[in-house]
């Protein structure tokens, strides 16, 4: 079927398919190091594009508000093994459609609009939908955060003291730009001290929890969520975990936690969930078992390591002085380079980064201080620490060629040689040998004329 789909886009619908074709062919060609990113495989890509789009089914299975729904409640029912399977967990939830979702299903469970949240501040790593400003979350919620010490690490007397002094009813562990290991454990002994409910997002580390190499906050935290796609090789979409406090009662001191979450993901938050979203999540889990998927784990911290050491070789300061994770952040200071001309000059020549905030950034979100960096794709495309070298060695070439005022010489001749090495980087080392590309559709075509002189 998703042959005859292909060949069908690519007879009527020609504009879109050579986009598609462009994307995936960009995709080989570019050094992806997005750290909340990874490379779903054919087999995810597969089911997301299946029939099972077609099913609309809310509710959950042999619970359902429509009929016809008998093959997703076994799809849905396999997903759920299989994550509670990977994760050790107790119970899980597989119908959010993000991980940011996930995060406003918990919240919405534990605590009414108004209530305390304590978590790590954003331009400490922490994440926009743990109580920042411009996310719903800062304006439903009394938001608390706690920082780092001064050695970039999370300030537990900090949060310590926070927790007595504020009592929260959340306290949120976990961080989209933090490269260390967290202490579930102590973070749970801070939230029993005041009976607080641990949340832990691991989005960012799911995939080294998975595979044993960061420690698990399934037991630890009351309840644990991550989205799909930022190490798990999955399609887009979250999941919500819960381990030994699964059968605890709730906020309502009756309901068990499970009967909470399961409630507040719908009808709390969300309506229809998205079937074949749910079946590539499946065949993620299913990769994740795999012995192959521990290696891909350990080469990606491996390589984050030389990666961050590399970078610090080369004179730039590294967030912690390195990594236990797959994530590098980089203080551009103090040159005059902002985060966003950086990101933006090393797009132009095929290497992708992301600008972001850091501890003491006086600049805004949109142009920042600081670049991050990850591993979990050039690590799937089979590089090693020589390759992390080289790595650092032309993100070093490129922004060496941002003059005094912080702006880039664009008529660099260094920068097309930059270009080409990236490239043929990308040709040593294939993208999981072959994110399937349609026939690519000539541009000379009438059909393809027409549509992309339109666009």
């Amino acid at each position: 079927m998703l042959e005859v789909g292909a060949e069908k886009l690519i007879r009527d619908d020609p504009a879109l398919a050579r986009l598609l074709d462009r994307q995936a062919c960009y995709q080989e060609d570019t050094l992806a190091m997005i750290a909340s990113a990874s490379i779903a495989g054919p087999s995810v890509l597969s089911a997301a594009a299946s029939a099972l789009s077609n099913v609309t089914a809310e509710g959950y299975p042999g619970r359902r508000y429509h009929s016809g729904t008998a093959v997703f409640d076994e799809v849905e029912e396999l997903a759920r093994h299989r994550a509670r399977t990977v994760f050790g967990a107790r119970h899980a939830n597989v119908q959010p459609l993000s991980g940011s979702a996930a995060n406003l299903a918990v919240l919405h469970a534990l605590m009414p609009d108004g209530g305390r949240l304590l978590s790590l501040g954003l331009d400490e790593g922490g994440h926009l939908t743990h109580g920042a400003p411009v996310s719903i979350t800062g304006h439903s919620y009394d938001v608390v955060h706690y920082g780092l010490d001064g050695a970039g690490r999370i300030d537990f007397e900090a949060v310590k003291a926070a927790a007595a002094q504020y009592r929260p009813a959340v306290i949120i562990a976990g961080s989209s730009a933090y490269p260390r290991t967290i202490d579930f454990g102590r973070f749970r002994e801070i939230a029993d001290s005041v009976g607080a409910y641990l949340m832990a997002d691991i989005s960012h580390i799911a995939g080294l929890v998975a595979a044993g190499l960061h420690p698990s906050p399934i037991d630890h935290a009351h309840i644990t969520t991550t989205s799909t796609y930022k190490q798990l090789c999955g399609p887009r979409g979250g999941i919500i975990l819960l381990g030994r406090d699964a059968d605890t009662a709730g906020p309502d001191e009756h309901t068990p936690l499970r009967s909470l979450i399961d409630r507040a993901v719908f009808p709390g938050v969300q309506g229809t969930p998205d079937p074949a979203s749910i079946a590539a999540k499946a065949a993620a889990f299913n990769y994740l078992s795999q012995p192959e998927f521990r290696d891909l784990a350990a080469s990606i911290v491996h390589n984050a390591r030389a990666l961050a050491h590399a970078l610090s070789e080369y004179g730039y300061r590294v967030l912690t002085a390195g990594t236990d994770t797959h994530m590098v952040v980089v203080d551009l200071r103090p040159a005059p380079i902002t985060g966003l001309a950086a990101e933006r000059a090393l797009e132009a020549v095929g290497i992708l980064v992301n600008r972001n905030r850091i501890p003491g950034d006086h600049r805004p979100a949109r142009t920042s201080s600081g670049l991050r960096l990850g591993t979990n794709i050039l690590s799937a495309r089979g590089m090693d620490a020589a390759d992390m070298r080289e790595c650092a060695e032309l993100i070093d070439i490129v922004l060496r060629q941002f003059d005094a005022n912080g702006e880039l010489r664009q008529e660099s001749p260094v920068l097309i040689e930059v270009a080409d090495r990236v490239r043929a980087l990308c040709a040593t080392h294939p993208l999981l040998n072959g994110l399937d590309v349609f026939p690519l559709v000539a541009p000379g075509s009438e059909s393809f004329d027409k549509e992309a002189s339109a666009l």
